[in-house]
């Protein structure tokens, strides 16, 4: 078994880094609340480190091998600990959760994948088949439906998502998941607090974010931005940054098709999957080359044949 497999496969994995983080931090005089500012970080947040209670950043623990003189030890458990063993999320996006648990709106941009709050169950069960621990994905399939309830009931805090195409065309699970998601959408989008509205491929015109984006307003009026790269979330209550990416969600949301609008486009997704034309997505979404009529003017050996022409009339 490799190292990182032994690593992954022991139970304690927080506990043990955090410990180890303790033990170099105490070897080195050092108490949480002198460190905390050497390492820039807040003394609660190394706090939880130690207790396992948090999970470091890359950078971070790499601050904490220079400052603490530790040869590169902490970075090494930390690049062979799995850190989410148990969990449904990790505990950045249970920070997610934490706030669309408060929110009184979302307003959310998606490629690639339908925005979590709005995943019909056969899409989620689909989404999150390739998990091979059945405690762990089914955890995860109950916490992504157990999102929804808040949103999708009468009076729910107003639901704003603007699909890209692309989520639409992104076949999970089979044509026929599709075309339950595609329903849902439709069902969905006709709730008071629910609109649903579609980026389309066709337009090369829209400004569309590079990521997937989501805005959340609290009930003090608290706002946070949020997104997403390869391996965590990002979160920021900037008011300047959060102008910017509201200024660039307004204008797609404009820019893109009305909900009535997105509403035919989702129902004529649906025919297409209701046909169990999976093919036919995957040749537009890869951008293959669609079969295509014989021209009139075909070659004939090495030689291009021309039209006739014929004189007109007075001619």
């Amino acid at each position: 078994m490799s190292a990182r497999n032994a690593a992954s496969s022991a139970p304690g994995g927080r506990r043990a880094f955090g410990q180890l983080l303790a033990h170099y931090r105490r070897a080195a005089g050092e108490t949480q609340e002198s460190l905390a500012p050497q390492i820039l970080c807040e003394r609660s947040v190394l706090s939880r480190i130690e207790t396992g209670d948090r999970v470091p950043s890359e950078p971070l623990v790499k601050r904490c091998d220079a400052k603490l003189r530790t040869g590169g030890a902490l970075y090494k458990l930390w690049r062979e600990t799995d850190w989410y063993p148990d969990l449904a999320y990790p505990d950045w996006f249970q920070r997610r959760l934490n706030l669309e648990a408060k929110a009184v709106s979302v307003s959310e941009f998606t490629v690639q994948v339908i925005p979590g709050l709005l995943q019909s169950e056969e899409y989620v069960h689909a989404l999150f088949s390739r998990d091979a621990d059945p405690a762990r994905r089914a955890q995860r399939i109950r916490t992504r439906l157990g999102r929804q309830e808040r949103f999708l009931c009468s009076g729910g805090p107003l639901l704003i998502a603007v699909v890209d195409e692309s989520a639409l065309r992104n076949v999970v699970g089979s044509p026929r998941v599709m075309a339950v998601q595609c329903r849902f959408l439709l069902n969905v989008g006709k709730l008071p607090n629910v609109r649903v509205q579609v980026a389309p491929a066709s337009n090369s015109n829209l400004m569309r974010p590079r990521t997937s984006m989501t805005l959340i307003r609290l009930p003090d009026g608290e706002e946070w931005a949020y997104y997403e790269s390869l391996d965590r979330g990002h979160f920021s209550d900037d008011p300047a940054v959060v102008a910017r990416y509201a200024q660039s969600y307004d204008v797609l949301r404009a820019d893109c098709l009305s909900a009535n609008d997105s509403a035919a486009f989702i129902r004529n997704a649906l025919e297409e999957y209701g046909r169990g034309r999976e093919g036919h997505y995957k040749r537009r979404v890869l951008g293959e080359e669609q079969p295509q009529p014989p021209r009139r003017h075909q070659l004939r050996g090495n030689r291009p044949r021309y039209p006739r022409l014929h004189p007109r009339a007075g001619q």
